[in-house]
């Protein structure tokens, strides 16, 4: 569960604002793996309201679908409760750390914009990264596939137009991100083998939405990125001060394009890939 959204209020909206991105990354890394994709069995990792799931459901053969946050869980059940009842897919309310699925029973596991959640830091090692990662390659089978979608700390800075409003919060999130080193060498201290890492630079995760400017003011919308419930209410009615003051002087879009710059090179996401040994 997250340790600083409510996920209970924000299910309702969450679909409003995000998409499933880098899906052919995920499935390019599947295919690596010793089985047919047609063939292959699932873990959605923190699979949310089921975005993932959904996209990835007719390329599998089933998905095990985990969320520790019920109203999450709900809203995923809700979108695929004809593929669960045609066994395509299971629900699970249970923490990442602790699955209920046997030993070597999955073929690949995706764990997409969650680790970030986990109440984690730098200065104790990252420790619950690790229970994780752990816990993911005892249920990998042999061969299997880990693709891991997360943003570093330096994208948090540069890849998002409207974070630059926000810098407290900015910061508190980059406290609880680890780096791309980490999870490496991480990775590496747990098992898996030849690691690799992708930045997709067109993958915006809240598609089209990220380019409504105006969006700052729609409560729905900002429901769309966990960064906001770090905002201090002082701080977050200061920041809708300065875009009501921007957008009546019609200077908000020529603000979000100035700095939007940075994330064509920076981009918003890493994609970390690595196998189990057979």
């Amino acid at each position: 569960m997250s340790t600083y959204e409510n996920y209970h209020r924000t299910s309702q909206v969450y679909d409003k604002t995000r998409t499933a991105g880098g899906i052919d990354i995920i499935l390019k890394a599947m295919e690596e793996g010793i089985l047919p994709l047609s063939e292959q069995v699932l873990l959605d990792a923190g699979c949310g309201t089921g975005l993932y799931s959904a996209a990835l459901l007719n390329e599998v053969r089933r998905i095990e679908a985990v969320d520790l946050n019920a109203g999450m869980l709900g809203m995923a059940q809700d979108k695929l409760q004809a593929e669960e009842k045609q066994g395509r897919i299971s629900f699970h309310q249970t923490a990442i750390n602790s699955l209920p699925l046997p030993d070597k029973s999955v073929d690949a596991v995706m764990i997409n914009q969650v680790l970030h959640h986990l109440p984690d830091d730098a200065d104790s090692g990252w420790p619950e990264h690790k229970k994780v990662f752990n816990e993911f390659f005892r249920i990998l089978k042999p061969g299997g596939r880990l693709i891991i979608n997360s943003c570093s700390p330096e994208q948090l800075e540069l890849g998002f137009w409207f974070y630059h409003l926000i810098p407290d919060a900015i910061k508190a999130v980059q406290e609880k991100t680890i780096a791309l080193e980490e999870i490496a060498e991480q990775l590496h201290e747990v098992g898996f083998f030849s690691h690799r890492q992708e930045v997709p630079l067109d993958l915006i995760l809240q598609d089209e939405a990220y380019f409504q400017h105006d969006g700052i003011l729609d409560p729905d919308w900002r429901s769309g990125d966990s960064i906001w419930s770090l905002v201090e209410d002082k701080n977050l009615t200061d920041v809708l001060y300065k875009t009501q003051h921007l957008q009546k002087s019609g200077n908000l879009k020529d603000y979000m394009l100035k700095h939007d710059q940075l994330r064509k090179t920076s981009g918003q996401v890493t994609f970390t890939v690595a196998g189990k040994q057979f």
